[in-house]
């Protein structure tokens, strides 16, 4: 299954990964950040792109996922110091993604909440129909979210799901990764040895294993009827509890200051999330808050002295004297170039040639075209001032304030620097917005180009897989088809080979259902495989037996040693009639997918072994001599070579006895052994006309046992392996 995994580096990115590589899915990640830094080996395919990104459609399209999810209020991309701007990024962020999800066939989209959605007290536990309220732009925010989640899947008719999870907790390994109640309690003690709290506040909190287990569970499952849960161990837990968990582990040093006692109690109720999917709570908040105070304490260096990089005060002082001196440099720069056009116009005034030029004007048109209209009313106003100087040398200030060609020259002066100002900002505007858009069309292209390159890597990956992939349908179906080639006798122990093969593993069992109770070991593949012994009562082995009988794959998820790692059941008529047992699988492989692989196997050599099985009981009963013990020599010889040449591959144990008897006597002598025997043994003839028994799944010791009991009975009979076949 393709699986879209939205959010920034932290841990619970990280354990949602471990959680779904480990059960066989495919995993995409998107980290909604051009720049980010994390590792993530086991993901599949990347995607550094922002969440408004307009390739956010392509990523769907290429990854195709069956299920998607976004961290929401855990994401990391937003730190929520600055609440309103990371608000409004919130909000038109997940918008995209939900736009671009509606637009094709994606499964499920899972949008993780939290409880920061509530503020106040709440006499009882909050159930998914209270409505949401909080005071801080976060909350606000996260609210937000679960109502355009609400709105697309209402009139999109989308699958989409909210999971409000409340006060996720987890123990940090360093001081950067510090966050929630119990790991801000740990640190706060840690550094000043005393904690405050309100004693009266009372919580739930759910440890972030916990979470990914129910997340997934959400993620995989069929069907869900609503589209809102809440995730919380729903166990109350005060702050004093917390502190004096926290204390157990300090010890006496730790001051517990009752700081106030407002009473606040906020718990998430997970009763509609119990009944459909099931909870159980594996880790409780003091419990984990003690051993992670423990866990501090002993690394106390690293969270109390944790390097923050800080830049110095010469560094900040200088890029703020950067930043003012690029802002009025163009100032300085129209001011300097005023000098030379003011000592060139005060040297033309008197001259014959060049007195009726006027370079005020020629420099305020200059500054314009070069700076813009802003400088252009600096350069003006400069040649003014620079015009009235030097008229005050022939003339007073009133007289000059009087003459109207002064206005005249001011009033062009100006229009003529706004005007070629004006035009000058224009062009550069539009240069602007014309580079803009190539810069955005260029970052789309490599958009593109990313995102197709990443397809074709995944291609080059799958199509690798298709022809290497050891568990391949065409290579389980290639070797499982071989079964067809060998007799009826051999098939049983050929399958119990190919199933140790294809499930990478040296212990497989077979055994045949003999009864509505009994199942007998027809073929292993090693001592280990042996472990449940020849017979068994396999309808009392709990919950294996129940797996197997409802016709799924059993995974011993809790490594119970007296149980196979995985089994499965072949059925006949609703009627179970063969049963693999497998040992041996590393913890690692035991998932989903390595669970369908022996569900493949068991559908594809089916046939062969039932055809086998019923073949097997057709000689019990059908091949023998006048309907008695006394298999005739063919039937036997067949028998004979395919349980000595599956022992001599370790498949099956077996050891064959000739009984002196003569010939005339073979029949009633068949007769009479028979009773000393279990019904899996067999008695037959060969061609020399002597009688031999078959002792199945046996050794020496056990034919020690049978040779007593027949000298008991007045036969001699010897072990051999000089057989005429």
């Amino acid at each position: 299954m393709n699986v879209l995994v939205i959010g920034g580096a932290c841990r619970l990115t990280g354990q949602l990964i471990e959680k779904l590589h480990k059960e066989g899915h495919r995993t995409y990640l998107l980290t909604g950040d051009k720049f980010t830094d994390g590792e993530y080996p086991k993901v599949f395919e990347r995607y550094d792109f922002d969440y408004d990104n307009e390739s956010m459609m392509e990523i769907f399209k290429s990854v195709h996922p069956s299920v998607t999810v976004y961290l929401g209020a855990f994401d990391t991309n937003y730190k929520w110091e600055d609440d309103r701007s990371d608000s409004v990024r919130f909000t038109s962020g997940l918008t995209n993604l939900l736009s671009a999800f509606s637009t094709g066939e994606y499964g499920r989209f899972v949008y993780l909440s939290s409880s920061d959605v509530y503020s106040g007290s709440y006499a009882e536990d909050i159930t998914e129909e209270v409505q949401t309220e909080s005071g801080t732009y976060k909350g606000m925010a996260i609210a937000m979210g679960e109502s355009l989640c609400s709105r697309f899947q209402e009139s999109r008719h989308l699958d989409i799901v909210t999971l409000r999870i409340d006060n996720m907790y987890y123990v940090p390994e360093k001081r950067s990764e510090v966050s929630g109640v119990i790991a801000t309690m740990c640190l706060t003690a840690l550094m000043e040895k005393r904690l405050k709290i309100d004693p009266g506040h009372t919580m739930s909190c759910i440890y972030i294993a916990d979470a990914v287990e129910y997340i997934y569970r959400l993620m995989m499952s069929a069907e869900h009827f609503n589209n809102l849960y809440n995730i919380s161990s729903a166990e109350p837990v005060t702050e004093r509890e917390l502190a004096e968990a926290i204390k157990s582990a300090f010890g006496d040093e730790l001051e517990i200051v009752e700081n106030s006692d407002f009473g606040r109690r906020l718990i998430l109720s997970n009763s509609r999330y119990d009944e459909e999917f099931g909870i159980r709570i594996f880790h409780h908040a003091a419990e984990v808050a003690e051993k992670e105070m423990s866990l501090m304490l002993k690394k106390s260096n690293t969270f109390l002295y944790e390097e923050v990089q800080k830049e110095s005060i010469a560094l900040r002082l200088k890029k703020r004297l950067g930043r003012v001196g690029a802002a009025i440099l163009p100032f300085v720069e129209t001011a300097v170039f005023f000098i030379p056009f003011f000592l060139l116009y005060n040297r033309a005034a008197d001259s014959r040639f060049f007195s009726n030029l006027d370079f005020y004007l020629l420099y305020v048109i200059l500054i314009a075209m070069v700076f813009g209209q802003q400088q252009a009313i600096v350069a003006a106003v400069l040649s003014v001032m620079g015009y009235f100087f030097r008229q005050t040398y022939h003339q007073t200030g009133f007289q000059l304030l009087m003459d109207y060609n002064t206005y005249v020259w001011i009033a062009q002066l100006f229009i003529l620097g706004l005007a070629v100002g004006y035009l000058r900002d224009s062009i550069t505007h539009l240069r602007l917005e014309t580079r803009e858009e190539q810069d955005a069309l260029r970052f789309r292209i490599n958009d593109i180009i990313t995102i197709n390159n990443s397809n074709v890597r995944v291609k080059d990956i799958l199509e690798t897989q298709i022809v290497n992939q050891d568990d391949s349908i065409g290579k389980i179906y290639n070797i499982t088809s071989q079964l067809e080639r060998y007799m009826p006798e051999e098939v049983i122990f050929q399958a119990a080979e190919m199933v140790s093969k294809l499930m990478n593993t040296k212990d497989a069992a077979i055994y045949t259902v003999s009864n509505s109770d009994y199942a007998r070991m027809a073929s292993a593949t090693s001592d280990s495989a042996r472990r449940m012994g020849h017979s068994i009562r396999y309808r009392e082995m709990g919950e294996v037996s129940e797996e197997i009988l409802e016709k799924k794959v059993y995974i011993n998820r809790q490594i119970n040693d007296q149980y196979p790692h995985m089994a499965i059941g072949i059925f006949e008529d609703d009627n179970i009639r063969v049963i693999i047992y497998v040992w041996g699988i590393s913890w690692d492989r035991m998932t989903l997918g390595q669970a369908n692989v022996l569900r493949v196997i068991s559908f594809l050599i089916q046939n062969a072994l039932l055809s086998a099985n019923r073949y097997m009981d057709a000689i019990e009963h059908e091949r023998y001599l006048d309907g008695g013990a006394l298999m005739e020599t063919t039937s036997f010889s067949n028998l004979v070579t395919a349980f000595r040449g599956a022992r001599d591959r370790g498949l099956c144990l077996c050891v064959t006895l000739k009984v002196d008897v003569e010939p005339g006597d073979v029949t009633s002598a068949s007769e009479k052994l028979t009773k000393k025997l279990r019904t899996s043994d067999y008695l037959g003839t060969l061609s020399d006309g002597g009688l031999y028994v078959l002792l199945a799944d046996s050794g020496l010791a056990e034919a020690e046992f049978v040779l007593k009991r027949f000298e008991e009975i007045g036969y001699h009979a010897y072990v051999t392996e000089d057989i005429p076949l």
